[in-house]
């Protein structure tokens, strides 16, 4: 890492809404963490974004005082070369193949979620190809480069590159740095004051231990019904007699499984009325992308917090400071199972606090795992290997599997039909599955 001359970053997917954010964090990181350039990269279909942002980015630099240099390129290898972090935040096939993933799977019974059930499988599937192109350049061009990924499902993602890469890599989630927020809040304390214990894979983990000055305050929290959530996932609430049983707080995203006919019909009222959070977050970017055209704006709008990535430049930010210094703090994190699991495979991903060193993160084993999880974590994650297979090899046959055997298909014949029609509606984006197509 180039600790004398100052930091490079690259940023796959530099157009998007968030890269004020990050602007913002790395900025107000820079004494710590210098950075001496900033590519914002993205393909010619974003080059319109890529410049708004682009532009909105130097202005915020510029404001700073800052000698961080912010380039606009859609030449990805020419980002990459060099880079000591290249962080993802892509959406392959843009808001109107996120719109697919959440109202097809609705029209056929079953929940429609951008990284949960149908719609986060057909978003692995469109992007790890992607993904794993873009660890070729990390390997040829920037071999000693930490990848920081961010990029839903991020856990699915973050295991490809692990699997077939040789890439360094980290996934990382909002999710658990809004508990750690929600936590403070709560008891009135400094955020270094708490220390939340994850059990579980990306979207699907449980706080099995809540430290404030090092006193366990989960069973409080279970009893006083206290509820966090995000903007992206309907509001239905816990129940507060099961929350008791759990004896965890669950991940809001868990509320597909636990509750799935409340958030099914959250969700098809929505889409009969206003759409679904796709169709929102369409109108929300475009207000955005509005606000950042305005050359005199100089500085990330309050309005981005309607998008649904709070904190997530601070995760980020904090993450590559951490593996920068070598700070030992501990972060929550996508990493390799290792022996964490017993009850899952070795290389695959889980979200666990990490001891964030230099030479990257060390998995720390959790005090105890609630038996009554095992169940699902362990089916959820078959589907996530069985899909990030059928990802790599574009093989319908795993595909099927993978689609079938999640938790939120109720049939074979549910799953055959939402896989053949996703995938017709997706393919342009999936050309691994057409090729014998194509051939004939």
């Amino acid at each position: 890492m180039n600790k004398g001359q100052g930091l490079k970053i690259a940023v796959i997917g530099g157009g998007s809404s968030y890269t004020p954010e990050l602007v913002e964090g790395l900025i107000k990181g820079y004494e710590d963490m210098p950075v001496a350039e900033l590519w914002l990269v993205d393909i010619e279909e974003g080059k319109h974004k890529l410049d708004i942002v682009g532009k909105l980015a130097q202005r915020m630099v510029r404001k700073a005082g800052i000698p961080m240099k912010v380039h606009l390129t859609l030449n990805r290898r020419e980002a990459i070369a060099g880079a000591d972090f290249v962080t993802t935040q892509m959406r392959i096939g843009l808001l109107e193949a996120r719109k697919q993933d959440e109202h097809i799977p609705i029209q056929h019974g079953v929940v429609g979620q951008e990284t949960t059930g149908p719609g986060g499988m057909f978003k692995a599937l469109r992007t790890i190809p992607v993904i794993l192109d873009i660890c070729r350049d990390i390997e040829e061009l920037a071999p000693e480069a930490w990848m920081l990924n961010f990029t839903n499902p991020a856990g699915m993602v973050t295991e490809a590159v692990t699997k077939y890469s040789r890439v360094k890599t980290v996934g990382l989630c909002n999710s658990p740095i809004n508990f750690q927020k929600f936590l403070a809040e709560e008891y009135g304390v400094d955020e270094k004051q708490v220390l939340p214990e994850f059990v579980g894979i990306n979207h699907l983990h449980w706080v099995t231990s809540a430290l404030v000055n090092g006193e366990e305050k989960l069973p409080e929290i279970l009893a006083g019904g206290k509820q966090y959530s995000a903007k992206n996932v309907p509001t239905v609430g816990w129940d507060p007699e099961f929350l008791q049983s759990l004896g965890a707080v669950p991940t809001y995203y868990l509320k597909y499984y636990y509750m799935t006919n409340e958030m099914f019909d959250e969700m098809k009222e929505s889409l009969e009325k206003d759409g679904t959070r796709a169709d929102v977050v369409s109108r929300v970017e475009k207000e955005l992308f509005e606000l950042y055209a305005d050359e005199s704006l100089e500085e990330k709008p309050k309005q981005l917090e309607q998008r649904g990535g709070a904190y997530y430049s601070e995760a980020a930010v904090k993450l590559m400071r951490s593996l920068y210094k070598g700070t030992n703090d501990i972060q929550t994190l996508n990493v390799p199972n290792g022996t964490v699991f017993d009850f899952l495979p070795e290389d695959a991903s889980i979200e666990i606090n990490c001891i964030v060193t230099a030479q990257g993160p060390i998995p720390l084993m959790p005090k105890y795992i609630p038996e009554h999880i095992k169940g699902l974590l362990h089916a959820v994650k078959s589907y996530e290997s069985l899909a990030i297979d059928a990802a790599v090899s574009g093989d319908r046959g795993l595909a099927l599997q993978a689609m079938t055997h999640h938790p939120l298909v109720p049939s074979v014949t549910v799953g055959k039909l939402l896989l053949d029609e996703m995938l017709e509606a997706h393919k342009p984006y999936l050309p691994r599955f057409f090729e014998e197509e194509e051939q004939q």
